[in-house]
């Protein structure tokens, strides 16, 4: 597989894992329940550590395939639109029209950043 497209493949997966630390560690209750808050702990390790090695991996001239501000940009904005939407699913937190409005702007900033950064 090209480096580029991995670099992305494990960006994606740790912008999926932050979510879901994100509810552990509400379900863990400021940790008085320890296994939510054990993984909460060891996820947002793991997502943090996929978003150090896809910034660190570089093609055979050494220039990175993806800068640190465009990774934590997309990570942030895909994190941010799962957390709203498991809010919706486990919380029945209210989607109103206003919101749906600024999660799809966040959508098109992530499309935004990646296009800019040529496909």
């Amino acid at each position: 597989m090209d480096g580029a497209i991995m670099a992305w493949v494990v960006l994606i997966v740790a912008s999926c894992i932050e979510p879901i630390w994100v509810t552990c560690l509400d379900k863990s209750e400021n940790f008085k329940k320890k296994g939510w808050g054990i993984a909460a702990v060891v996820l947002v390790l793991l997502c943090l550590y996929l978003l150090a090695y896809c910034v660190g991996m570089r093609d055979e001239n050494g220039v990175e395939y993806i800068g640190p501000g465009v990774a934590y940009a997309v990570l942030a904005g895909i994190g941010a639109t799962g957390i709203v939407l498991i809010g919706r699913v486990l919380y029945r937190e209210k989607l109103t029209p206003r919101r749906m409005a600024f999660v799809a702007m966040i959508v098109v900033g992530i499309i935004g950043v990646r296009l800019a950064g040529g496909l």
